[in-house]
């Protein structure tokens, strides 16, 4: 089996790699990926091929076409930035680059699993269902949900191609700290709380989000590559979370007893309530999250401290 992972080199496309590389040993791996947001650190100890290069390019694509035939494409790379406000760089590098991957994907017969987000949501009311409140409320958001249609007139048109769409919620764990300030809101609060400084809510941290485990994240892409299905799927883990109690979960693995500082939240958007309906991805893909919040914030903790 050869797969290609693209965005090999940031937080989710590393940990799928790893994991790939753990579970078929005998799998020729490729990472494609530019490192404007992915690093090599990443991929210490990762035994397969890097290819550097820009998957919003063309030329990127025909050269693989020439070189290379892949049974499987985990694309993960994108902007991940949802404050980027470039509509044109948003939608060339997320959504067209996409249709050069299912060109090639057709042709090789290859298996498309790929990451779309939570965030084609924007603020509907949760929980989220696949199939309704499509309603995004930036370009980043705009960008994933195109890829979904993409994926679907695709599919439609093409029956035998298998293409599997990942709504993540929020994604955070192991291999996350080179995104910076995109980096999750656990990471940055366990950074701030770690230097001695209380930790920063927009006002009043009650706020709620679904934050899944990397765990689980890839749990759900090793289900992808194995059942012989196609559609778009919410990642989360059906629970939505406080940001009042991820302090309290970092308090009290960390031994520390901080009060956040609250204040005024400067975005014109941001997601108020995000829950996903996983009934889907329970059903269809078998996939059921592990790791509850503590139980991921616990474990996290556990990596962070190990390598600080």
């Amino acid at each position: 089996m050869r797969i290609l992972i693209t965005g090999g080199a940031g937080f989710i496309g590393s940990n799928v790699a790893f994991a790939l590389q753990e579970r078929y040993p005998q799998a020729s791996l490729y990472v494609l990926d530019d490192f404007s947001s992915g690093h090599f650190k990443n991929l210490i100890g990762f035994k397969g091929q890097v290819i550097t290069a820009d998957i919003k390019e063309r030329g990127t694509w025909e050269e693989l076409r020439y070189r290379f035939a892949f049974d499987v494409i985990f694309h993960k790379a994108a902007i991940t930035d949802t404050t980027v406000s470039d509509q044109y760089l948003m939608m060339r590098t997320n959504a067209d680059s996409f249709r050069y991957i299912l060109e090639l994907a057709l042709e090789w017969g290859a298996k498309v699993i790929y990451a779309s987000s939570a965030g084609v949501y924007g603020n509907t009311p949760a929980p989220m269902r696949e199939d309704t409140g499509l309603e995004p409320e930036n370009v980043y958001g705009f960008s994933k949900l195109s890829m979904d249609y993409i994926a679907q007139e695709y599919t439609q048109r093409y029956p035998e191609l298998k293409v599997i769409g990942f709504r993540y919620f929020n994604v955070y764990g192991m291999r996350e700290s080179y995104k910076g300030k995109t980096a999750s809101m656990i990471y940055q609060l366990y950074l701030q709380m770690k230097a001695g400084k209380r930790p920063r809510l927009f006002k009043w941290g009650e706020q709620r989000r679904d934050f899944v485990y990397i765990e689980d994240v890839v749990q759900a892409n090793l289900l992808a590559l194995e059942k012989d299905v196609s559609g778009i799927f919410n990642i989360g883990t059906g629970e939505a979370r406080s940001f009042n109690e991820i302090v309290e979960i970092l308090n009290r693995e960390l031994s520390t007893n901080y009060e956040p500082d609250y204040f005024d939240c400067p975005y014109e958007f941001y997601q108020e309530f995000t829950q996903a309906d996983i009934s889907r991805a329970k059903v269809e893909l078998g996939y059921s999250p592990q790791f509850s919040l503590e139980e991921g914030i616990r474990d996290y903790v556990r990596h962070l401290e190990g390598s600080s």
